[in-house]
C-alpha cells in the first residue's frame, strides 16, 4: 500500500458516501477518490462539485466510475444500501441490505482482490459478517465502522458535561452498533482517572451515575433524533470514516472500536460486533480483550446473542 498515492473507492454516492468523499478530500489522505453508484449521473455530479473546490485543498483525482473503479484500490468503503427511515431500527434493514450486498460484493472483489473492505451500511455488524462470508476474504481485511461514531458521541457528551476537551476523555461503546450497544463505564476515564474517581472531584457535584445514564441514553438515541430532524446522519460518520481510513493508510496501529469477526471473546464466536481493536495497514490486527465488569460482560453477551439471532434469520 503506497501511502503517498493511496486510492479509495466509495460504493454509494448518497449522503454518507458523498460527505465522506468531501471529508476525505479535505484530509488529504488519498490521492485518488472514486465514487461508484448505480445512479451514475448523481455520482458524476458529486465529483464535479468536489473537483471545483480542488484549488482550495491538496491535489487529488476524484471521478465517478463503474465497479471497475475499484481496481487498484487500497480500501473500498461500502456505504450503499437502503436508508434508515424515521422510527425504523437498524436491524429492520437487514434482509433488504443483505440482498443488495449479494450483488455489490462480488462486483467489488472482481476488481479489488487485494483491498481492505470497510462496511458502513446499516445494520453494519450483520453486513460486515455478510461481507466476510460473501467475499471469502480473511476476516482481518473486512471491518465495519462499528461504534467508532457512537464512542465519539459518548466522549463529546461527557466532555460537555465535565467541561473538558473531548480528546482527554477515553470511553468506548461496544457491542452492536444499535439498540443493544453498551458503554464500558468501568474503564472510562478523564486524564487518567476513571470516572468513578474523577466525578466526585468535579465542580458539577452531580449524581454522576444518574448523569452517565442520561448521557448514554442520548448517545443511543442520537441517530434516531437526527434522522427525525433532518432525514439522515452523515457529517460525523464521514469524519469517523476518515479516522478509520487514516489509521489503515498510515499504518498507525490505532485502537478503534470497529466491527470485526469475534472468536472466543467472553464465550462469543462467529459474530461481528465492536470492541476496541488494533488497526493498521493490514486491517484488523487483533481485538483487545477488555476487563469488563460482570454487568458489562452480561450486556455484551446479550448484544452478541441478539446479533447472532438476526444473522441466523437472514437468507444468505
Amino acid at each position: 500500500m503506497n501511502k503517498t498515492n493511496s486510492k479509495i473507492s466509495i460504493i454509494g454516492a448518497g449522503n454518507v458516501g458523498s460527505t465522506f468523499a468531501y471529508a476525505l478530500m479535505l484530509s488529504g489522505a488519498a490521492r485518488e477518490i472514486v465514487l461508484v453508484d448505480r445512479d451514475r449521473k448523481r455520482a458524476e455530479g458529486e465529483c464535479m462539485d468536489l473537483n471545483h473546490g480542488m484549488s482550495f485543498t491538496r491535489p487529488a483525482r476524484i471521478y465517478a466510475s463503474g465497479y471497475e473503479g475499484c481496481a487498484g484500490a487500497d480500501i473500498v468503503v461500502i456505504t450503499a444500501g437502503a436508508k434508515q427511515k424515521p422510527g425504523q431500527s437498524r436491524l429492520e434493514l437487514v434482509q433488504k441490505n443483505a440482498d443488495i450486498f449479494k450483488e455489490i460484493i462480488p462486483e467489488v472483489i472482481r476488481y479489488a482482490k487485494d483491498a481492505i473492505l470497510l462496511v458502513v451500511t446499516n445494520p453494519v455488524d450483520v453486513l460486515t459478517y455478510a461481507t466476510i462470508k460473501i467475499s471469502g476474504f480473511s476476516p482481518n481485511r473486512v471491518l465495519g465502522s462499528g461504534t467508532v461514531l457512537d464512542s465519539s458521541r459518548l466522549r463529546f457528551l461527557i466532555s460537555q458535561h465535565c467541561h473538558v476537551d473531548p480528546r482527554n476523555v477515553h470511553a468506548y461503546i461496544i457491542g452492536e452498533h444499535g439498540d443493544s450497544e453498551l458503554p464500558v463505564w468501568s474503564l472510562a476515564s478523564i486524564g487518567g482517572m476513571v470516572l468513578s474517581e474523577y466525578c466526585p472531584l468535579c465542580d458539577e457535584r452531580c449524581d454522576y451515575l444518574k448523569t452517565l445514564g442520561g448521557i448514554f441514553a442520548e448517545v443511543k438515541n442520537a441517530a434516531y433524533k437526527i434522522i427525525d430532524a433532518k432525514g439522515a446522519t452523515y457529517y460525523a460518520v464521514a469524519l469517523a470514516l476518515v479516522r478509520i481510513v487514516e489509521a489503515i493508510l498510515r499504518d498507525e496501529n490505532s485502537v478503534l472500536p470497529v466491527s470485526s469477526l469475534i472468536e472466543g471473546y467472553y464465550g462469543i464466536d462467529d459474530v461481528c460486533l465492536s470492541v476496541p481493536a488494533l488497526v493498521n495497514r493490514k486491517g484488523i490486527v487483533r481485538a483487545l480483550r477488555l476487563k469488563l465488569s460482570e454487568k458489562e460482560r452480561e450486556q455484551f453477551q446479550g448484544s452478541a446473542k441478539k446479533l447472532q439471532e438476526i444473522i441466523d434469520q437472514v437468507k444468505w
